[in-house]
């Protein structure tokens, strides 16, 4: 069987290293190219064609690691479009949704041991659900107890919110007129049950919504 062609994304030099040095030893799994920017990424996918992408959620400046797996899962970046596995420090609800919906295949925590981390490549790889026993007891836990999920534009705008922003700035900060933002907070209020700005963060923060 040919190895899995795996791609590195990470904006830490460090873990890169740690990485690349740690999946040398996995057989079956051949790291063919590594980036610390969600650009980068997009622009290697096509010259590098990997299986599989290992993106991390943070990457610094420029775009984000959802953004980057929301365009290589879309095949708008490269075709066939590679599988995309998120590895992160982060949990919380609002980071595994948007994620999810931006087409990752599985959702991995830094903290994983490498033959864990190797096994859920080799998952992506053949397009198999990938996710730390965390991440998954979370997503159990929201099957159990449903609740009308926050929108990726709706986490955003809760993420400004819990910064102290008014609407005006929260618009500015987006690119989205005032109008937008309004009929956005009444839509998360009503999904947190909330009726403030301050219940809102604060269900926010008690639910881990915010990153």
């Amino acid at each position: 069987m040919n190895p899995v062609r795996l791609l590195l994304c990470d904006d830490h030099a460090v873990v890169r290293a740690g990485l690349r040095a740690l999946l040398s030893s996995a057989e079956g799994i051949e790291v063919v190219g590594e980036t610390g920017s969600g650009e980068e990424a997009l622009a290697l996918a096509p010259r590098l064609r990997p299986d599989v992408v290992l993106m991390d959620l943070q990457l610094g400046e420029g775009i984000d690691g959802v953004t980057a797996t929301r365009e290589l899962t879309s095949g708008a970046a490269v075709d066939p479009a590679p599988r995309v596995l998120v590895l992160t420090m982060f949990d919380t609800d609002a980071d595994i949704s948007r994620a999810v919906e931006a087409g990752a295949t599985g959702y991995l925590l830094k903290a994983e041991r490498p033959e864990e981390l190797f096994a859920a490549i080799r998952d992506a790889a053949a397009g198999r659900a990938a996710l730390s026993p965390p991440v998954a007891d979370r997503l159990l836990a929201r099957l159990r107890d449903p609740r009308p999920a926050l929108s990726a534009r709706e986490s955003e705008i809760l993420q400004q919110l819990s910064g102290g922003l008014g609407n005006r700035e929260i618009a500015r900060a987006l690119f989205i007129s005032e109008a937008t933002v309004k009929t956005h907070l009444q839509r998360i209020y009503g999904k947190l049950g909330v009726e403030t700005r301050a219940g809102a963060v604060a269900v926010a923060k008690e639910r881990r919504l915010l990153r």
